[in-house]
């Protein structure tokens, strides 16, 4: 899994879990593990305002984009965050 990230002056909270191709946004389970190599899922197809970009696999990794809440404090870290490839399963350490 590689998670990418757009961040967004938002004080809101972002809390994110993992197990396999299984996520969780804020104690809602999404479950992707069904989308095959090279196929692509529209973020409109997803009902979750912190799915924002599509959802594809390549390579075997399942690419997803995430709006990350910066709130007006917010670290280079969380403004200008990495991407998070191959996370373990639990919960996701995001850039603050």
């Amino acid at each position: 899994m590689i998670i990418k990230f757009s961040p967004q002056r938002r004080d809101d909270v972002l809390k994110v879990s993992k197990r396999g191709d299984v996520i969780t946004l804020n104690g809602e389970r999404f479950d992707f593990r069904e989308i095959p190599e090279g196929a692509l899922l529209p973020s409109s197809a997803v009902d979750c305002e912190f799915v924002i970009g599509d959802i594809t696999r390549k390579n075997g990794d399942l690419i997803l984009t995430l709006l990350l809440p910066c709130g007006q404090g917010a670290t280079a870290a969380a403004n200008f965050p990495a991407d998070i490839v191959s996370p373990p399963d639990g919960n996701v350490s995001l850039p603050q």
